[in-house]
């Protein structure tokens, strides 16, 4: 069986090591390489490959960044590329997933190869789904949200940086991320987007909209306590009153602004609405 390989590392000469050290591995074929983790979602995309070694510190997107962007359903095997890191080694060995330590030989990497021959051969897919999955929650417990999120549309893939999205839209079975006069769809349920999102920034104040509070210029009292919710671009979008209570636990991760009395502004007395007792 020869395994479509690709290679994922920000050192040049760090794959062109590995590069050499593959070409000693029999059934193996290096269909490409990445330089960082922008480029490794793409290739991971196009060209499906059986086996990537995925380099875990890299600059941007890292190989942690990898697997969250693309999620575990759609990663090959992996076999992890680390220095020394204690968390990631632990990580890895809680979840039974292949790491191989820098710097490394022929004999560290045969080894590797082989342990994913036998799993591929041996393994029922959703095994390894699993294992991935835990893997990437872990991560993400101890991780900030993600700075970029990757844009699937009519056989093209981009990333959108999560800063520029003004407000998101959930419209029948498809998500809309609103950045400037671009709507992207996006393939993600509402709740799967809110919990990607950092909650300091982006605020649900609908069943089918979150909005970047950055982008919010004024709120309007309405009907039925509800709010007219006006961006800074002008549109127009409505604060439920099912979600006017999400309002009172909304806080800022910067330093709180103060009045002119010395109290703290909350992120509702900031947005003009009264601060809850």
């Amino acid at each position: 069986m020869t395994l479509r390989t690709l290679i994922v590392d920000d050192e040049p000469l760090a794959r062109e090591w590995l590069r050499n050290l593959l070409a000693r591995e029999p059934g193996i074929e290096v269909v490409d390489e990445a330089g960082d983790g922008f480029r490794a979602v793409l290739a991971i995309q196009e060209l499906r490959p059986d086996l990537v070694f995925l380099d875990v510190q890299m600059p941007g997107l890292d190989g942690f960044g990898v697997l969250e962007t693309l999620g575990p359903r759609d990663v090959p095997a992996v076999v992890f590329i680390t220095a020394f890191d204690q968390y990631a080694v632990r990580a890895f060995d809680v979840h039974a997933l292949d790491y191989i330590l820098k710097p490394f030989g022929q004999e560290r990497l045969h080894a590797a190869v082989e342990k994913v021959r036998r799993r591929l051969s041996t393994e029922a897919a959703g095994e390894a789904i699993q294992r991935l999955s835990a893997l990437v929650e872990e991560v993400r417990a101890t991780r900030s949200y993600p700075l970029w999120l990757l844009i699937r549309t009519e056989g093209k893939s981009f990333f959108v940086k999560v800063a520029d999205v003004d407000w998101i839209e959930a419209s029948r079975n498809n998500i809309f991320l609103h950045v400037g006069k671009a709507a992207h769809v996006y393939h993600e349920t509402m709740q799967g987007i809110e919990g990607k999102l950092d909650p300091r920034r982006f605020l649900r104040i609908h069943r089918s909209t979150i909005v970047n509070i950055e982008r919010v210029r004024e709120l309007e009292p309405w009907f039925n306590g509800e709010y007219v919710v006006t961006l800074r671009d002008g549109t127009k979008l409505t604060l439920s009153a099912s979600y006017r209570s999400s309002l009172k636990s909304f806080r800022r991760l910067e330093a709180v602004p103060r009045r002119r009395d010395g109290v703290p502004e909350t992120g509702e007395a900031r947005l003009g609405l009264p601060v809850a007792d």
